[in-house]
């Protein structure tokens, strides 16, 4: 019990710090208090474009604890545009309070927890979900109806296609292909299980003839039939010993992908070349691995987050079967296990972590390697190689992030608070100031503009 409360003093100490920080840290942020904790956060489509700000799409679950429903949740979430917030307005935020930036567009009563939700990027009101179960989920967002999740709320919303093949639960691997409907899962009977959406369209044209419904790709829900459509799939894929945890498709192919595990292995397929691996490589890591990331910059490049705290960072063209991984680089900064791995979506070098510890690293691996006079006189202790920016304004485990494609540094993160607070959770939207990441002679060039023009001004 002591440990415990040392451990939560210093994160209010680390928060407290952090907080003080904000105005010269953060070009925006928004602060979001969840009633229940949330396990997923995901960005959807751009919706509108003003003067001053953006409106998104924003998807995340709610884990209630069984009075209510769970429900997948879709925000609308407004995003102030860069150089547009004053510093009064970034440090004044209130974090027991509800944001007036994320307004709530739709509940949808979820069957069970939502421990995953992924988007389809060709579609954009069709989503994916994780629960408790060998089933995947595929919801129209748009076409399913609004429900409220209140005590005593009767049954839970049907979803608009099931995808079957796992034959056990397939609770966190959850992916899409960025160029095809198809999708990925893995699950604890150590396989990862590969669907094809299309095989569902055909099916629907046929029944549905001249009646079939436009604008959807899975035919829409309208709650009154008596059960979901559901597909097998395409393929079944064995060669993990454990639980899989994540998997994740080649950003060029659709045939090709990876996944991560329990077991410690980091698994490359070819579903054009059957059901076995491509390559296995038997120890990525130290300990289990519980994320991956396939760069969409270079398909060569894969990140992968595990319970020993690291991240690796991959060349494939390294990897052989049967051996301990041999990572390009590995990447130490976080004091817990690595929960969630993502690459920047506009700079091919840079990418964010997640972890236990509550912090959200951002990391370039174009830094490693590189030091200046100002750091190696530097009596502080030495920073891990790579990293150049520590976002703190979580006071637990961190358990999502999702970089916006719309708006390139703008991340939302999400934490489970259970363990510090006893309840709820903490969604944050958040954007660096940008002469932390922008080049240096480009931010010094800049800098000397203002200096010249406020000399000019004095005089």
């Amino acid at each position: 019990m002591k440990d415990k409360a040392k451990g939560l003093c210093r994160v209010e100490e680390r928060y407290t710090q952090w907080k003080s920080l904000v105005p010269v840290l953060y070009d925006w942020l928004a602060n979001h208090n969840l009633v229940w904790p949330s396990l997923s956060c995901r960005w959807g489509p751009l919706l509108d474009q003003a003067t001053y700000k953006n409106r998104h799409r924003l998807y995340l679950s709610e884990q209630t604890d069984g009075s209510v429903p769970n429900t997948l949740v879709i925000a609308n979430c407004e995003i102030v545009k860069p150089r547009v917030a004053a510093a009064e307005h970034i440090s004044q935020f209130n974090e027991e309070a509800r944001s007036p930036f994320v307004k709530k567009h739709k509940t949808i009563l979820h069957p069970g927890e939502v421990n995953r939700i992924r988007e389809f990027q060709q579609h954009n009101n069709i989503v994916a979900t994780h629960t408790d179960s060998p089933q995947v989920l595929i919801w129209d967002v748009e076409a399913q109806p609004n429900r409220n999740a209140v005590l005593g709320a009767a049954t839970p919303s049907r979803p608009d296609l099931v995808l079957t093949g796992h034959r056990d639960d397939a609770e966190y691997a959850l992916a899409m292909c960025p160029t095809e409907p198809y999708v990925l899962s893995g699950g604890k009977d150590k396989c990862v299980v590969l669907w094809s959406v299309h095989d569902h369209i055909s099916t629907s044209a046929v029944e549905a003839g001249s009646n079939d419904k436009q604008g959807s790709i899975i035919g829409g829900n309208n709650e009154k039939g008596a059960k979901s459509s559901s597909i097998g799939p395409r393929g079944i894929y064995e060669g993990h010993t454990d639980t899989v945890e994540d998997v994740q498709f080649c950003p060029s192919s659709v045939h090709e992908f990876c996944s991560v595990g329990d077991d410690s292995r980091l698994i490359l397929w070819d579903a054009r070349v059957g059901s076995s691996p491509v390559v296995k490589v038997d120890k990525a890591h130290r300990g289990d691995l519980h994320c991956v990331d396939w760069s969409p910059h270079d398909i060569n490049f894969i990140l992968t987050g595990s319970a020993d705290n690291t991240i690796h960072l991959f060349d494939r063209r390294n990897l052989k079967s049967g051996e301990v991984g041999s990572p390009i680089h590995k990447f130490e900064g976080h004091d817990a296990p690595v929960l969630c791995v993502q690459w920047n979506p506009e700079k091919s070098s840079v990418f964010g972590s997640a972890a236990e510890d509550g912090i959200v690293n951002i990391w370039d691996h174009d830094k490693v390697g590189k030091t200046t006079a100002d750091s190696t006189d530097s009596k502080e202790p030495n920073t891990s190689p790579g990293l150049f920016f520590r976002h703190a304004g979580h006071r637990d485990k961190v358990v999502d992030i999702h970089w916006n494609a719309s708006d390139p540094w703008t991340i939302v993160s999400v934490s489970d608070d259970c363990e510090s607070s006893g309840g709820g959770g903490t969604l944050q939207i958040w954007r660096m100031m940008d002469i932390i990441y922008r080049p240096e002679e480009e931010v010094l060039d800049e800098l000397e503009k203002y200096h010249s023009h406020i000399f000019e001004c004095n005089s």
